[in-house]
């Protein structure tokens, strides 16, 4: 029997939604995640899908324990996020959504390298979209930041891909020995940007809290899940990977501090998060494997929940700065708890489903004697508490009353939410639900005395101390920039003097054209005229038309693009 693509059904749904009646374009969008979520249950552990092309053979489709997982996830928030954006109305950003979600189960399900690239491509276009459709002046500016960086990045997975083929004769993916190839460490390098590893990751505390507010929830699930699926499948093992996963979910907590943005708070945080995985990957035990799977699976419903309700407050009252909200959460008690559900997952509350999954990781560290990634994974926890918990819910609806008076919330907002809360909760009270699902057979226990009391301590330590530093820990009315600053700067002031210059040009043959045609003018009717001079007003140039920064990425793809030529000559 030939299995179905799990993908297929969401790129059926990007063709045939634009023939749907704008009506009823909602609900159809809906069934194309369920069908791509049956798909994924009916296929058979070892399903495979070979085509022959040019000399070589391509899979499209290979299933495994770890792709059935992370597919069961992505074809599942899909349709949470598409009943979030219910009241949506946009044909453009449906579409979008369904294409991005393609090309996440079409990484997730590929079994050859041009496979893979080809999706990962078509999710930063598609991406992209979610990004620009807010269609304001910040959105354009970053969805452009956006994507050239992926595009970047994506220039550099190919190279790495084409010399992986040329190294090996064949397009399957198989799994990297550490420090293997210059081939390994180039797809590890497009592969970190996507997954947001520092310094590869200010794309996305740029990015997603200038999307629209149901496009945030698709970018908050898919990107970087799926970069750390492809770490999962390919680098198992690779030592790097723990100390580049500490560090970021120490990164994320601390710039989470200078994050005045509700949404760029929580982007941050998704830096921290998947830190665990990445870090779980580099362990590279089963335990730490499934401890990475399981966290991912976790992260993106609890995430998704958070943005949900970072979204509803956008969306009722039109603002998403700490600084200008606060005072109203008793006119929006439901979107509040709401979003304290995923604040109590993402915590690392017992009986939610952080809490069975994130220790996993913290447990692998221990188990492989990395007792200081131990240490600093929970201290990173601490952080989660402090700003997604505390922070974040308390400045944005309790704090001072600014006299805000939000919109009716729409019930598919609402009706979104409570079902991927009841999700964080079901996960979190039978975590057997979701152990059976990881690739290794799992014998975790989480509940066990000496972790609730570990984890009791410190949240009641990060709950007093909020309270004793609540005021100090307030937003501020500034904007951080992080490591983007090396290509935002740069590329304002190369900006300036390319277009700059062009303009000059410009305006100096516009001028010498007019000069001439004014001394041929006064030629035909007084000879002498052309012995006078004449001074013409050149027109005024205005330095700021040219401040979009997008010339020092272009720059930076091409050095790339160049070095990497060199290097495959080396190779």
């Amino acid at each position: 029997m030939t299995e179905l693509h799990p993908a297929a059904p969401l790129l059926a749904g990007a063709l045939l939604l634009p023939l749907a009646p704008a009506r009823w374009r909602p609900a159809f969008f809906l069934l194309f995640p369920l069908v791509a979520l049956g798909a994924v249950l009916a296929l058979a552990g070892d399903a495979r899908l070979a085509l022959p092309f040019a000399g070589y053979e391509l899979e499209p489709l290979r299933a495994t324990p770890l792709a059935r997982l992370f597919g069961l996830i992505f074809a599942l928030v899909g349709f949470l996020a598409g009943l979030y954006a219910f009241h949506e109305r946009s044909l453009g950003q449906q579409v979008a959504a369904l294409l991005y979600g393609a090309g996440a189960l079409g990484v997730t399900f590929a079994g050859d390298w041009l496979t893979l690239f080809v999706a990962w491509e078509l999710m930063a276009v598609a991406s992209t979209v979610l990004v620009w459709a807010r269609r304001t002046p910040e959105a354009e500016r970053a969805g452009g930041r956006y994507l050239l960086v992926h595009l970047a990045g994506g220039s550099v997975l190919l190279a790495g891909i084409a010399l992986q083929v040329a190294r090996s004769g064949a397009l399957a993916i198989a799994p990297f020995a550490p420090g293997e190839s210059a081939a390994a460490w180039l797809i590890l390098a497009g592969v970190a940007l996507n997954a947001a590893i520092p310094p590869l990751h200010a794309w996305l505390a740029d990015a997603y809290p200038r999307a629209t507010v149901t496009g945030a929830v698709f970018l908050s699930a898919l990107t970087t899940k799926s970069a750390v699926y492809v770490l999962a499948a390919v680098f198992p093992g690779w030592s790097l990977l723990v100390a580049l996963g500490v560090a970021m979910a120490l990164y994320g907590v601390v710039y989470a501090v200078l994050a005045n943005d509700i949404r760029e708070i929580l982007a941050y945080h998704i830096v921290s998060q998947v830190g665990y995985m990445v870090a779980g990957v580099g362990i590279g035990s089963e335990l730490a494997i499934n401890g990475a799977a399981a966290h991912a699976f976790s992260h993106i419903l609890y995430k998704a929940l958070l943005f949900m309700g970072a979204g509803a407050v956008l969306h009722t009252t039109g603002r998403s700065k700490l600084t200008e909200l606060g005072g109203f959460g008793r006119r929006q008690r439901g979107v509040y708890w709401l979003y304290m559900i995923g604040a109590f997952s993402i915590s690392g509350f017992p009986l939610f489903n952080g809490f069975v999954s994130k220790a996993a990781v913290v447990a692998a560290a221990g188990e492989a004697h990395l007792y200081a990634a131990k240490l600093l994974l929970v201290l990173a926890s601490v952080g989660t508490l402090l700003h997604t918990g505390l922070k974040l819910p308390y400045w944005t609806w309790g704090g001072d009353d600014r006299g805000i008076e939000p919109r009716r919330t729409p019930p598919n907002m609402l009706a979104a939410m409570a079902l991927t809360g009841a999700l964080c909760i079901l996960f979190g009270v039978a975590p057997g639900l979701l152990y059976r699902e990881l690739p290794y057979a799992m014998t975790f226990a989480p509940y066990t005395a000496a972790h609730l009391v570990e984890t009791v301590q410190l949240l009641t330590f990060t709950f007093v101390a909020f309270w004793l530093c609540r005021r100090q820990l307030a937003g501020q009315p500034t904007v951080a920039l992080d490591t983007d600053w090396f290509y935002r700067r740069p590329a304002a002031a190369l900006g300036r003097i390319v277009v700059g210059g062009t303009e000059r040009i410009f305006v100096a043959c516009e001028a010498a054209v007019e000069r001439a045609a004014a001394v041929l003018a006064r030629a035909a009717t007084d000879p002498l005229a052309t012995l006078r001079r004449r001074r013409l007003p050149a027109r005024d140039f205005d330095p700021d038309r040219a401040r979009e920064p997008v010339g020092a990425p272009l720059a930076w793809t091409l050095l790339a693009v160049l070095a990497l030529a060199l290097l495959s000559l080396l190779a």
